[in-house]
């Protein structure tokens, strides 16, 4: 058992989210702030609580919209919060929900809060596009003009190039005197979080991996069939579905959404085996199957000191044992990071891999958890890159990813945390498991991990 410098144990009591949903489908029409406030209401509703005993909320979102930059003051600004409740809004791409309940950790250890409602929320189905400085200062032009007259002559001054989405074709034709507008110059930049550093996608970061890694494509395959066939199994047995806080569909509201709508419970290897690669169309090996998909979806996560749980009379699920960040060259194998994060939140909590009950780790490609995985279990990598004597430890398929993972339920960015460290204080629970452990690989080449217990 740990606690904080203040004595302070910090429990997970619940968590529920949304239905995650492949970005375009059926929360097309549904924003972020919709999908944060419906995840936390049900939790509310579920635990019962008194709105009014929160003293913070903190949620994680990877790709805000412009309109609303703090997507954690609007969900405690719902009507059965009081709204004097702060809130703030973080950034750690793919962990993001998992540093939201590493932030709320550290407020209730340091005595600054007592219960905090943290999660995260991604809407890619409505995602920025960009445009270039010229048509929007154009715009600004047109707001402030005085007159009809002067707007329309603003804006007359309007040229085709203005009207392109900034993308790489796009600048490339930001030179040319009398740009060549094409149907693929029109494509609106993509949510694939490039990094700024390398310009690689994160997919062509996977391919990398996979190649420098050795891991083929026969291995990818069959660890996106277990997920898809995991996650399946925990929707038909009503594991995963008990999570999901089922949303009705605008504009009639008349249709409900109640479980995850990228699995696929009759995918098959031989299917997964006639995919065409994506990133790397000649040499690649990742493909649209063992890749997770863009999604739509938000979670929240209820968390208390131990001290307010038992006085309010709640069993918590699970308490943080300990988390840990890492970091890697992004130019090298940038989605490496819980490679190096694990170890450390291992260290921290005083525990070996072996001691680990349940392991849940973000699947954001197959040839990332593979390669995470190979790093584990290398004592080479072990004394090479930690300074480690032996191998972090084997992995058990049996305890990992029990209920799939990102490639069939999906990744919504900024709300993937939350749903991993429910799923697996649900699981300890439901298997009396005393340790268990999340991990996450996250833009920037960053690392989470965060380990539970139950006792």
């Amino acid at each position: 058992m740990t606690t904080g410098v203040n004595g302070r144990r910090v429990a997970v009591v619940a968590g529920c989210r949304t239905p995650f949903a492949k970005a375009g489908t059926v929360f097309k029409d549904v924003s972020a702030v919709e999908l944060a406030r419906h995840a936390t209401r049900e939790l509310l509703e579920r635990t019962e609580i008194d709105p009014g005993i929160v003293d913070q909320v903190v949620f994680g979102q990877v790709v805000p919209s412009v309109l609303v930059p703090n997507v954690a003051r609007e969900v405690s600004l719902l009507p059965q919060f009081p709204r004097t409740i702060p809130a703030y809004s973080l950034n750690r791409a793919c962990a993001s929900s998992g540093q939201a309940v590493a932030e709320a950790h550290d407020q209730i250890a340091l005595g600054q809060a007592d219960v905090v409602i943290a999660g995260g929320v991604e809407a890619l189905s409505d995602i920025p596009i960009l445009h270039s400085r010229r048509f929007a200062a154009l715009l600004v032009e047109a707001s402030r003009a005085k007159t009809l007259g002067q707007r329309l002559g603003t804006l007359a001054r309007t040229r085709p190039r203005d009207l392109v989405p900034v993308t790489p074709a796009a600048l490339a034709l930001a030179g040319e005197e009398r740009p060549r507008i094409r149907p693929r110059d029109l494509v609106p930049v993509s949510p694939a979080i490039a990094e700024p550093s390398t310009g690689e996608s994160m997919g062509q970061s996977a391919e990398k991996m996979a190649k420098e890694n050795g891991i083929s494509r026969a291995a990818q395959d069959e660890y996106a069939v277990r997920s898809h066939q995991l996650a399946a199994k925990g929707t038909a047995d009503g594991r995963l579905t008990a999570e999901i806080a089922p949303f009705f569909l605008p504009p009639t509201y008349e249709q409900v959404e109640t479980s995850d709508n990228g699995i696929r419970a009759d995918t098959t290897l031989e299917q997964v085996a006639k995919l065409r690669p994506v990133f790397d169309r000649r040499y690649g090996t990742v493909t649209a199957a063992s890749a997770s998909p863009l999604t739509d979806g938000a979670s929240a996560v209820l968390v208390m000191s131990a001290e307010k749980a038992t006085a309010l009379g709640y069993e918590p699920l699970a308490y943080v044992r300990a988390y840990a960040v890492a970091a890697v060259d992004p130019g090298e194998q940038l989605l490496m990071g819980p490679a190096f994060a694990v170890p450390k939140a291992l260290a921290r909590a005083g525990l070996a891999w072996e001691e680990l009950g349940l392991v849940e780790m973000h699947e954001a490609f197959a040839a990332q958890v593979l390669s995470n995985i190979q790093a584990f279990e290398s004592k080479k990598f072990a004394q090479e890159k930690l300074g480690r004597s032996e191998a972090v430890g084997a992995v058990n398929w049996d305890t990992l990813n029990v209920m799939g993972g990102s490639v069939a339920i999906g990744h919504p960015f900024g709300a993937t945390g939350g749903r991993v460290i429910t799923t697996l204080a649900n699981e300890m629970k439901r298997r009396d498991v005393e340790f268990g452990l999340i991990s996450v690989c996250a833009q920037g080449g960053m690392g989470f991990a965060m380990i539970l217990e139950r006792r």
